[in-house]
Formats: C-alpha cells, structure tokens, sequence
C-alpha cells in the first residue's frame, strides 16, 4: 500500500545539543523589554529579570509559557473521585486542578492505558472506552479549569482562556484490538495519541500490519507514542512515521536502566524524526544512587536528552495521577511542583528561550505538525481497509 511522500520538513536547522550558557548581558543593563523566539514556536518569550532568584523566575516563566505535561493516569482515579473534588482539591491523589493551575501546567496528554495485554483486547477496549467516557465528563464538569483539545489551534485556544488543553491519550496498543477501523473509532471520540507499546504487531520492530496502522495513525493526525517499547520498534516506528513522534514518559536510558527509558542510540535519531522525548519524573526511572531520587536527577536526564538529542527533542511528563502516597522522586511530589525543576534548570544556566521551549514550545510544534502532516496525507490516500490477516497472514 501506498506509503505517505508528504514531508512538511524541507528546510530544518538542529538545535544545539548542549545547554545554553548563562546571559552574557549583566543584569543591571538587561533592557526591560528584551524578547526572544521560541525554538519550535513563535510565541515571543519575556526575558525575566535575572536579579530576581531563580524559584520567582520559574514562576514568571511558566505563567507566561505552561507545561505541556506528556502522561497523567488520572482517568484510572475517576470512577472513585468526583469532578467535585477534583476542581476544589483532592489530598487523596497527586492531581487536582488547584495544583495543576500551581504547577504551570497548560496542557495535558491524559492517559488512558489500561492493564492488560494483546490477549485480553476485549476488555482492554471496553474499559478504554469507560476512560474515555469518564475524562470526557470530567472535562465537561470543570470548564473553568479544562478544555478538550483536539488540534493545535484548541491548544493555543485554551492557553489564551486560561485553561489547560486536554488531550484524550495515549491509548494502549493492545486496546486496538488490531482493528484500523477500531483506531478510527477511537479518533472519533478524541483520542489523539496511541501508544504502540504492548500490541502483537510492535512486540519487536513493526510487522506489515503495525507499520500500516502507523500510516494510518499519521493519515488521521494520531500522535505516535514509542515509550515502553523495544529498540527495535522505536528505530521501525521512526523509519515509517512521516510525522514527529512522541516518547510520552521516558527518560534517559544510559542515565538509569529501565524498561521504559530510551538509549542514546534511539535519541540521536529524533532530531532527523522531529520527535519529542518527555523526560519522566517517575522515580524508577531517573533514580541514579542509592537513596531517593531527587529533582536534581530529573534535571541529568533533561540535560542528558538534550545533550543527545537537541534541544527541539525535549520535553516534561510528570507521570502524575497516582494516590498521594505512592512513591515519587523528592521536590516533585505532586502536580504543583514543576517550578522546582524550571528553577534547577535555571540554576544551571538554561535561559528563558531554552525553558520556553522545554515546557511549551517542543510539544506544541510536535502537535501542530502531527496535524500539517495529516492534512497533507489525506490528500494523498483515503482510510486504509487493511487488516491483519491481509499483511501477517493471522
């Protein structure tokens, strides 16, 4: 089958792979109105003032420029939590609405993975749908505080209106009961990310059948989620996509060995993939020594993904949506505490420009070109009618 030739990439710069000096500028002569571009975005960023400590800059930055947060498991909280609770402040979990509009937070990838796996695809679709239905109906009882994001521009439009844009996913691979058709279903109701990890066809590199549920993905503007899955697949799901990929909770491989972590070797093609890797605050994932990992941990692997991949393949995924006293890495125990790392972040140098681009400007570009790339293959083939026992033969 026809694969996609659009490629809205034809003229693209990298972005320095080591992190930003600090300002050259002293700060008593850093003119008042000064301005920068966001790398990826181009959202002006106001040079906050660097006389003020770093905690107050961090503050300054996110209002002006919110966290795109990659994984939120919230949805697996709701049938014990009301909206209720969730709008005025619920101690029981990690995530309410107060500490998200705390923590800068201006958009929101809420996951809908469910336990599971490819043998049991039934109930992993029934209860996917039970998520979807129960994250809708919370995004419906807090319009003051969520909105329900769609595309790039209900992106921007909920920033502007001061709501956090919430976008439904990513789903589980093996809730696509290997059925193109039940991935269409789910773009109806408003999932725009998948997550490849745990389907038969993406178990080791991408069988015909996966790599053409990839072109449809990218044909209905489904983002493309590799965290969780093997090397192998990573390198076929960046081969295939003609659209930027997502590693919605991963962290840095050669900094801490984890499943869900990516190796230098698979971050050094990001760059040419114009993907984004959302570094986790999980703390299996960034723990380093012996102890409790800390901020500063989290802090090496943004550093480390930059370092490796470019400063246009980074991100942020808090990994929240858990009960109150599950384990999490010390200075980001809740949604609320973003601040804590923006201002480590800014400790070590990073300049606003980087930061704008760290917490708003890479998702949002990755966003908005996941969609540019889907107009663009709908001009070329219509809905794939292919299925497994088509490609596999099974």
């Amino acid at each position: 089958m026809a694969d996609l030739q659009d490629d809205p990439y034809t003229d693209t710069t990298t972005a320095s792979s080591t992190p930003a000096a600090a300002p050259s500028t002293p700060p008593d002569t850093a003119p008042a109105d000064a301005v920068a571009t966001t790398p990826g975005d181009s959202t002006p960023v106001d040079v906050v003032d660097p006389r003020v400590g770093s905690d107050e800059r961090a503050r300054a930055l996110l209002a002006a420029h919110p966290v795109i947060d990659g994984h939120n498991s919230l949805a697996q909280a709701l049938r014990h939590t009301s909206p209720h609770d969730l709008e005025l402040g619920e101690a029981a979990l990690d995530t309410d609405i107060p500490r998200i509009r705390a923590g800068g937070v201006g958009g929101q990838f809420w996951s809908l993975v469910v336990p599971g796996q490819a043998a049991d695809q039934n109930r992993a679709i029934s209860s996917t749908l039970e998520l979807i239905d129960l994250l809708r109906s919370l995004i419906s009882d807090c319009p003051e505080g969520l909105r329900l994001a769609l595309n790039a521009g209900d992106l921007s439009d909920a920033r502007n209106c001061g709501r956090v844009a919430s976008f439904l996913g990513p789903v589980a691979g093996y809730a696509l009961g290997d059925s193109i058709g039940t991935l269409r279903g789910y773009h109806a109701l408003g999932v725009r990310c998948v997550a490849l990890a745990g389907a038969g066809w993406a178990a080791d590199g991408l069988t015909r059948f996966g790599q053409e549920m990839v072109r449809e993905m990218n044909r209905l503007g489904v983002l493309v989620d590799l965290s969780g899955t093997s090397d192998a697949t990573m390198r076929a799901g960046l081969a295939v996509a003609k659209a930027p990929v997502l590693l919605s909770r991963s962290a840095a491989g050669a900094l801490t060995d984890h499943p869900a972590n990516v190796a230098d070797d698979i971050l050094a093609l990001l760059p040419a993939n114009h993907g984004v890797c959302m570094v986790s605050f999980a703390p299996e994932q960034v723990v380093r020594a012996a102890g409790r990992p800390s901020v500063r941990d989290v802090a090496d692997h943004v550093e480390h993904v930059r370092e490796v991949a470019g400063l246009e393949c980074v991100g942020l995924s808090g990994t929240y949506g858990l009960a109150a006293d599950s384990p999490r890495t010390a200075g980001l125990e809740d949604s609320s505490r973003y601040p804590a790392l923006i201002a480590e972040l800014f400790d070590r140098g990073w300049d606003e420009t980087d930061l704008a681009a760290l917490t708003w400007g890479n998702a949002a570009r990755v966003v908005r070109d996941v969609e540019f790339a889907a107009r663009a293959a709908q001009q070329r083939r219509g809905p794939s009618s292919a299925t497994m026992e088509d490609l596999d033969g099974r």
